[in-house]
């Protein structure tokens, strides 16, 4: 899904994902809906801030594949150079640890550059908990 690149598309793609992991089987107050939203709310974030482009939106995507146990999140903004790093901010610092807490949080992730535009998709995977997995596929649709 796309969009805009403001404080308030980046909520609102954070509320997505959490509506979407509820109905996809992970209710609100459980630690993958948390877990997941938390680490979307952080990458959104960074494309807002970091990666914004006058006039050009963020896209969203997140995909579950239950049966591998893996939920993942991508987001894409349109600048591509200023790769994300996770960075030790100072102790008074009021911003700069979104990646650290990605970094605890997911089980991996990274950067893709984008291939037919400028820009790059950060994603980051999520290991769902054994008893979350299940051997089929989910009933509603897989990819938003």
């Amino acid at each position: 899904m796309r969009f805009t690149s403001t404080a308030r598309g980046a909520r609102l793609a954070r509320r997505l994902v959490s509506h979407r992991l509820d109905d996809w089987g992970h209710p609100y107050p459980t630690p993958v809906n948390e877990t997941v939203t938390l680490i979307a709310g952080e990458l959104t974030a960074n494309a807002v801030r970091h990666g914004h482009v006058p006039g050009r939106d963020f896209r969203l995507r997140l995909t579950v594949g239950e049966a591998e146990g893996v939920v993942r999140v991508e987001v894409t903004d349109a600048r591509g150079e200023g790769l994300p790093a996770p960075d030790t901010p100072g102790a008074d610092a009021e911003a700069g640890r979104g990646l650290l807490l990605v970094t605890a949080l997911a089980h991996d992730w990274g950067v893709s550059p984008r291939p037919a535009a400028p820009g790059k998709t950060v994603w980051a995977e999520f290991m769902l908990p054994h008893e979350c997995r299940t051997s089929g596929s989910l009933s509603l649709p897989r990819d938003h």
